[in-house]
């Protein structure tokens, strides 16, 4: 080899490794190793085939809405209502059935229609009023949250729907919401496709279309955006319908899962899908972020709620991990957003 050749390679190391450095998923892949070596020390049970069937549920029923949390949080916005929309998902589908048709699969189209124009309703009174998403979606999380008690007191007079498993179509919804597949030891539930395939389309749009260009523009500076004619209003109002979609398909998960409904479910897992977007890359201000980032969050909050039950330790912690974990990514996502904007020296 050449003494150019080696000059060019040595010149290429260097400029790898620091777009390596500037991807938003970085750190949440090193903090996912970690928790995974941690886990695998201290906890025989972790590395069995059947934990990680577990493992792998627990980080879907987060990554299905952190996925579209992402895209909405590069997008510049936040959804509050994103926890207890999953439980008016699961409620509108339950009680369609039972009350009105006795066919599930009615229910379940008639839940996406809601979930959509919960998501629109959103994305519609952020674009008209110019409120802060912070307020305009806690506002449509505390309706929800007392709709989802009130409507489900009024119809079932309890606050948990009937059971619907003997209706028809039931059997059916619940093989493309909650069936399993078992290969090897390894339990795969409906949950981990449905995880995959967000996690795929969302991928593909935020890199490989113009709308994925318009999201990173209109989370940077709106008014830059909508300047060279971005239309922001409406790119936020499909980030909203997203957030619904996924409130959708997890809410229909819960409800073919367990047959029947809780109404008071729900309430702060918006936090989790937040934290969790949030350790996979993404800044609070928006316009930087990624979507893979979020399913490695969403895998770090599988491991550590399962690993500190195979660990045997007090899960009364779980909850300061997440603290420690949001405050470290928060830093880390800043701090490699700032070596990306300088570039090589």
């Amino acid at each position: 080899m050449s003494s150019p050749d080696v000059l060019v390679q040595d010149r290429e190391r260097p400029a790898a490794l620091r777009r390596l450095a500037g991807r938003p998923e970085l750190g949440a892949l090193i903090a996912a190793a970690a928790v995974f070596l941690v886990f695998a020390a201290v906890a025989e049970p972790f590395l069995r085939v059947p934990s990680l069937g577990t493992v792998l549920y627990a980080a879907s029923t987060i990554g299905i809405m952190a996925v579209p949390v992402a895209l909405l949080m590069i997008g510049g916005e936040f959804d509050l209502s994103a926890g207890v929309l999953v439980t008016t998902a699961a409620l509108t589908s339950s009680m369609v059935s039972y009350q009105l048709t006795a066919v599930t699969w009615v229910g379940v189209l008639v839940s996406l229609a809601v979930t959509l124009a919960v998501g629109l309703f959103n994305g519609w009174m952020l674009a008209r009023t110019r409120l802060p998403s912070f307020i305009v979606t806690l506002g449509t999380f505390l309706m929800l949250t007392g709709a989802n008690l009130g409507v489900t007191k009024l119809v079932s007079g309890t606050v948990s729907t009937k059971p619907i498993s003997d209706m028809e179509g039931f059997a059916s919804c619940r093989w493309l919401f909650a069936s399993e597949v078992t290969v090897g030891g390894l339990t795969i539930k409906a949950t981990v496709w449905w995880w995959i395939g967000l996690l795929l389309v969302g991928s593909w749009v935020l890199l490989r279309t113009r709308f994925g260009n318009w999201v990173f523009a209109v989370g940077g500076d709106a008014a830059a955006a909508r300047a060279v004619g971005v239309p922001v209003a409406r790119t936020k109002t499909v980030l909203y319908l997203f957030v619904g979609f996924g409130a959708w398909v997890l809410g229909q998960h819960l409800l073919f899962s367990f047959d029947t409904v809780q109404s008071g479910e729900g309430v702060g897992n918006e936090l989790i899908y937040i934290v969790a977007a949030v350790i996979g890359g993404c800044l609070i201000t928006g316009g930087y972020g990624s979507v893979v980032g979020s399913a490695l969050g969403a895998l770090i909050f599988g491991m550590a709620s399962k690993g500190i039950i195979y660990a045997q330790w007090n899960p009364d912690w779980f909850k300061f991990f997440l603290g420690a974990m949001l405050l470290l990514a928060a830093l880390l996502n800043t701090w490699v957003k700032r070596r990306a904007e300088r570039g090589p020296r």
